[in-house]
């Protein structure tokens, strides 16, 4: 597969701010206004609303529209989603192709975006995981100043950069409902680093998204890299506020095997495990038995199928923060010996 190469922005340049999924702007106006302004005063773009982006209840057929317009516009030079949702897998296979391809340009977003991610990655454009407005960009009291080194590589830089793990992380929210809360500060936790398991370095292209939605792709038969494209790949994954168990992402990643694709690619990657939400609150205690269990359910399922890649878990992409617009169709080589990761960020 040969992949776009996507202009850099400018300080100036437009951005499109885009609800592909559940119009969060609507419901939330003062998180909204707060992304709005974290994009203008820290990072100098100036985004671009779109008829859609606030309307609760838009029919696919206008977010459709939406994500068309976006791109074919010549003055939008990247497009942001404002958060996810859960219905993109009914939709986003019907896109036409050539207003993506003949204006190919840098996307944002995670979770329910893996969809799109995905669609972008088949037609040969490359996107980011991660850097949705509400959840980075809007990211209450201050925004956290590693996520905004890497988005500033993600948006300004073409080079390769080394990917570190985060001193410090943060998995429970603060609540949208009440605008107070925009001038809290998380409370954040010490991280555990990255967990490696395997010593043989990789190289390949970024492919990957939500456990959940890959499990939509795959459910629903919705195409995704073949068998020879994934012979290169190097797969990510992370979870989301639903906190699936163990044993439903050790299903998801058996399906993975089922199909010859953990045989296939180069090495896994991992999200940090979320595993506290609103509706699944946790202790300490709790929580590190949840990621635990998700960890080795994962180990233990990719090497029924393949015992050599390496796997590392823990990297900071996802639904916890702070977070890594990873490359999404772009080159990253993992030096195993010296548990380094560096990634095409042009």
């Amino acid at each position: 597969m040969d992949f776009a190469r996507l202009d850099k922005l400018r300080p100036g340049n437009k951005i499109a701010v885009l609800s592909p999924s559940f119009a969060a702007p609507g419901k939330w106006p003062w998180v909204y206004e707060l992304g709005l302004k974290r994009l203008r005063e820290v990072f100098g773009l100036e985004p671009v609303e779109f008829p859609t982006t606030k309307k609760i209840g838009a029919s696919k057929e206008e977010r459709s529209k939406d994500l068309i317009d976006a791109f074919e516009n010549k003055e939008v030079k990247a497009v942001i989603a404002s958060l996810g949702g859960d219905d993109q897998i009914t939709y986003i296979k019907n896109l036409p192709v050539e207003p993506f391809v003949n204006n190919p340009k840098p996307f944002f977003g995670f979770s329910d975006n893996t969809h799109f991610e995905n669609f972008l990655w088949l037609h040969g454009i490359p996107s980011y995981y991660g850097g949705s407005l509400f959840t980075e960009f809007a990211m209450q009291k201050r925004m956290d100043p590693y996520t905004v080194e890497y988005l500033k590589h993600a948006l300004f830089d073409k080079d390769e950069f080394e990917l570190k793990p985060s001193d410090m992380y943060n998995d429970m929210g603060l609540d949208w409902n009440d605008p107070a809360n925009l001038d809290k500060e998380r409370v954040y936790e010490k991280n555990e680093g990255w967990l490696w398991d395997g010593t043989q370095n990789a190289e390949g292209t970024t492919w990957g998204g939500c456990v959940e939605s890959i499990d939509e792709l795959l459910r629903h038969g919705v195409q995704i890299p073949s068998l020879q494209d994934f012979e290169n790949v190097v797969l990510f994954a992370e979870t989301s506020e639903e906190i699936p168990s163990a044993d439903y992402v050790r299903r998801v990643y058996r399906a993975l095997g089922e199909r010859g694709i953990l045989q296939r690619v180069k090495a896994v990657l991992t999200g940090r495990p979320k595993a506290w939400e609103f509706s699944n609150e946790r202790n300490a205690e709790e929580k590190h038995a949840h990621r635990e269990a998700q960890r080795a359910a994962i180990t233990k399922t990719v090497r029924q199928y393949n015992s050599s890649i390496p796997i590392i878990h823990n990297l900071d992409i996802g639904h916890t923060a702070p977070q890594i617009p990873l490359p999404n169709g772009r080159r990253i080589r993992i030096d195993a010996k010296e548990k380094k990761i560096f990634v095409d960020f042009s």
